[in-house]
């Protein structure tokens, strides 16, 4: 079993930045691919960035490139989002994953099987 614990959410105004942080605990050996969603109201959930924790590799939406920087520290148990120069639409909650052991590494939600209670994040104009 893993926990999962986002903090960092907040407001702020747009082209500022927020520094998202989840805190991993119980069996995270088994997590090989962690990701960072968010669900703004009335939409879906999306992927917004996934790392392989093994190699570090990282992947992201199109709509973040450029501007988010998933990240992890292994010896704290901890993955990280960077966000800089944010935007009104970024406004959601934002939730942090580990995914489904046997599953690919991707940004859809359901090949995530462990989920944090979510972070707000409010960007405003």
């Amino acid at each position: 079993q893993v926990q999962l614990v986002e903090s960092g959410g907040g407001s702020v105004q747009a082209g500022g930045s927020l520094r998202l942080s989840c805190a991993a605990s119980g069996y995270t050996r088994s997590t090989y691919c962690m990701g960072w969603f968010r669900q703004a109201p009335g939409k879906e959930r999306e992927g917004v960035a996934r790392i392989y924790t093994g190699s570090g590799s990282t992947y992201y939406a199109d709509s973040v490139k450029g501007r988010f920087t998933i990240s992890q520290d292994k010896a704290k148990n901890t993955l990280y989002l960077q966000m800089n120069s944010l935007k009104p639409e970024d406004t959601a909650v934002y939730y942090c994953a580990a995914a489904r052991s046997g599953g690919y590494c991707t940004l859809s939600p359901a090949t995530y099987g462990y989920w944090g209670q979510g972070t707000q994040v409010t960007v405003s104009s």
